[in-house]
C-alpha cells in the first residue's frame, strides 16, 4: 500500500533536543546551600549534557551501563540525567534517605559503574566505598570530593560539546529507580525511552499538570524519588522554566516562589503544611502560584481547601515508582461548573481519575472484577504502556498476570465517574512524609533486641507526617526491656526516620489462623491513637 508515516523512535533525548532548539533561553535556576543562586538555560543543559556524555565515554562507560547519582535537586544533577541517558547509559537515582545497608544493596544490585554525588554526602560516600563493589569512578558535583575523586566541573571543562546522542530502539532502558514499598530489599524499576516519553506527553496535558512554555515549575519532590515525578522530562518537553533548591524550608521556598514567579509546584503534604503555617504566621502570600500537585500520601481536606480558597488548583495525585510514576490526578469533571463548593472539595479529596494510557480495575480475593459503584472495595490493579512488567534483575519473573494487570498492593474503590478512592493498603507498610516504612522490617529488627518476644508496628495518624509508626511489644517472660533499649537496638538496624514515635508494651498480640500477626485488627484498634509527641 502506498503512503505512510515516518518512523521516529520515541527516545528521551529528543525531548532535550526540542528544549534546546525551541526554548534554549528558558531558564534553569538552582538555589544552593548558603544562598548561592546559579542560572543556566535549556541550551546550557544540552551543551553540558553533551560534554558529560563525551566524558563518560572517555572514562570507559558504554551503552547500557548503570550511572548512579546521590544528589539533591539542582542544575548539575539535571545535566547528569541527560548526559547519562544521552550516551546510552541507564541513569540510577539513589534515594539519599536510605539506610547504609540498603544503599550498598541497590548500588551493587544495579552494578553502578560510576557515582555522581553532592559534597554534603561525602562522609557517607567515603564510609561506603569499601562496600560498593562495582563503582569504578566517583564524581563530586560541587567540590573536589574525596581522595581520588573527580570534579564534575573539571570533567566538563576538559570536553568539547560536539557529540551525537547514542541512538537505538525506543524500548531500550534509560533509567532505574528502586522502590522500598515492599518488604525486604528494595526492587528496581527499569524505565524505557518509549514509556518515559509518552508518560511526559501525558503529564503536560491540561487535566494532568497543565504545563506549557509559560510554566515556572518548582519541583519539591526530590529528583531521586520516582524520577522526580518525571518533571525533568515534561518541563523540558514544553520548554518551561525549572526552579530547583537544595533548601525547602518554608521561608526560603516562599522567597524563591516570589523571586522566580513560580506557577507550578509538586510535593508531599508535609511540605505544604509547613508552607501554609509559615505563610499565615508571616502574613505573606503564594505569589503567582496557580497549581499545586500533592501526592505521596493523602492530602488533608483543610489543605486542599486552603489552596482552592486562594485560587490555586490542587491536583491530588496517586501513583507508584512502578508507574513512572503517575496513575491518577484530580482533574475537573465535565459537570464541574454545576457542582457546589462542597461537592468539588469532596471530589478533590479523592485520588482523581486516570489519563489516557492508564487502566484501573478492582478485584476481590478470588480475582473477580468488582463494579465501579464507589462502594465495592478490592485490590487495585493497573496496566498501561508506562507500568512495570518485571522488576530489574528479579529472578521471580514478570509481576503481571496474563492480561498485563499489575497488583498495586492498594485496596480501593472506583466510582461511577472513574474517580479513584484509596481505602486501605494490603502491603504492611507505613507511609511517613511520602516515604515508605516497612512495618515487617521494623518488627523483625525489634525482635532481635534482647528481652523482646514479639513486636508489631502499625502506622497512626500524625498531623505533619500523615503517618508515624508505633511499636507494640510483648516482653519475653521474666525479662525486662525498656523503650530506650529497644530504640538503641533499632538505631543500629534501620534508618533514623524509621524509628517508632512510641513503644507500647502489651501482654499479647492478635494472630490469624496461620499464625501471622493480624494487622487489620491492630490498625483498627489504634486507628484513633494520639501520639503524645503530636499533640
Amino acid at each position: 500500500m502506498l503512503g505512510g508515516m515516518q518512523d521516529w523512535p520515541l527516545r528521551v533525548m529528543r525531548i532535550l533536543d526540542h528544549a534546546e532548539r525551541e526554548h534554549g533561553t528558558r531558564e534553569i535556576v538552582s538555589l544552593h546551600a548558603g544562598g548561592e543562586k546559579v542560572r543556566s538555560d535549556w541550551a546550557g543543559v544540552a551543551r553540558d549534557a553533551r560534554k558529560l556524555a563525551r566524558a563518560l565515554e572517555r572514562l570507559g562507560l558504554r551503552k547500557g551501563d548503570r550511572i548512579g547519582t546521590l544528589a539533591m535537586n539542582h542544575g548539575r544533577h539535571l545535566v547528569a540525567w541527560y548526559g547519562a541517558i544521552g550516551m546510552g547509559g541507564v541513569l540510577h537515582t539513589v534515594n539519599t534517605r536510605l539506610f547504609d545497608d540498603q544503599l550498598v544493596y541497590i548500588a551493587n544490585h544495579a552494578e553502578d559503574r560510576i557515582l555522581f554525588y553532592d559534597s554534603g554526602f561525602a562522609p557517607l560516600v567515603e564510609r561506603l566505598k569499601p562496600r560498593w563493589t562495582s563503582i569504578e569512578h566517583y564524581v563530586c558535583f560541587d567540590g573536589p570530593g574525596g581522595p581520588g575523586d573527580l570534579s564534575f566541573d573539571a570533567l566538563l571543562a576538559a570536553e568539547g560539546d560536539d557529540y551525537a546522542w547514542v541512538e537505538g530502539d525506543e524500548r531500550e532502558p534509560m533509567m532505574l529507580c528502586y522502590t522500598s514499598g515492599t518488604t525486604g530489599n528494595p526492587k528496581g524499576v527499569l524505565y524505557e525511552h518509549r514509556s518515559t516519553l509518552i508518560h511526559a506527553m501525558m503529564q503536560i496535558s491540561p487535566d494532568i499538570f497543565d504545563l506549557s512554555a509559560r510554566s515556572v515549575v518548582l519541583p519539591v519532590v526530590p529528583m531521586f524519588h520516582a524520577a522526580g515525578w518525571a518533571l525533568p522530562f515534561s518541563t523540558a518537553m514544553v520548554g518551561g522554566k525549572l526552579v530547583y533548591s537544595t533548601d525547602y524550608t518554608p521561608g526560603v521556598m516562599c522567597d524563591l516562589m516570589h523571586d522566580e514567579g513560580v506557577t507550578h509546584t509538586a510535593g508531599v503534604p508535609t511540605v505544604w503544611l509547613a508552607l501554609i503555617n509559615y505563610v499565615e504566621a508571616a502574613g505573606r502570600d503564594l505569589g503567582r502560584l496557580g497549581s499545586v500537585h500533592i501526592g505521596g500520601s493523602a492530602a488533608p481536606r483543610a489543605m486542599i481547601q486552603y489552596f482552592t480558597d486562594r485560587g490555586v488548583r490542587v491536583g491530588h495525585a496517586w501513583g507508584m515508582t512502578e508507574m513512572s510514576p503517575l496513575g491518577t490526578v484530580g482533574a475537573a469533571t465535565g459537570d464541574w461548573d454545576d457542582l457546589s463548593a462542597e461537592q468539588r472539595l469532596d471530589y478533590m479529596c479523592k485520588q482523581g481519575r486516570v489519563p489516557f494510557g492508564v487502566e484501573l480495575r478492582t478485584v476481590d480475593e478470588e480475582g473477580r472484577v468488582l463494579p465501579r459503584d464507589g462502594r465495592s472495595a478490592g485490590r487495585l490493579q493497573t496496566r498501561g504502556p508506562w507500568i512495570i512488567r518485571q522488576y530489574f534483575q528479579d529472578p521471580g519473573g514478570e509481576v503481571i498476570d496474563e492480561d498485563n494487570w499489575f497488583d498495586t498492593g492498594d485496596v480501593a474503590a472506583l466510582h461511577p465517574n472513574g474517580v479513584l478512592q484509596i481505602t486501605d493498603r494490603s502491603k504492611d507498610v507505613i507511609k511517613s512524609g511520602g516515604e515508605w516504612i516497612s512495618s515487617i522490617d521494623l518488627e523483625n529488627a525489634a525482635v532481635g533486641c534482647p528481652g523482646v518476644a514479639e513486636a508489631a508496628a502499625v502506622g497512626v495518624r500524625h498531623p505533619k507526617w500523615d503517618e508515624r509508626p508505633i511499636l507494640l511489644v510483648v516482653r519475653k517472660e521474666g525479662q525486662e526491656v525498656t523503650p530506650q533499649a529497644i530504640l538503641d537496638h533499632l538505631a543500629g538496624h534501620v534508618a533514623k526516620w524509621w524509628l517508632p514515635d512510641e513503644i507500647l508494651f502489651v501482654d499479647s498480640l492478635p494472630h490469624t489462623a496461620t499464625g501471622k500477626l493480624l494487622k487489620t485488627a491492630l490498625r483498627e484498634q489504634y486507628r484513633d491513637y494520639r501520639l503524645s509527641s503530636a499533640a
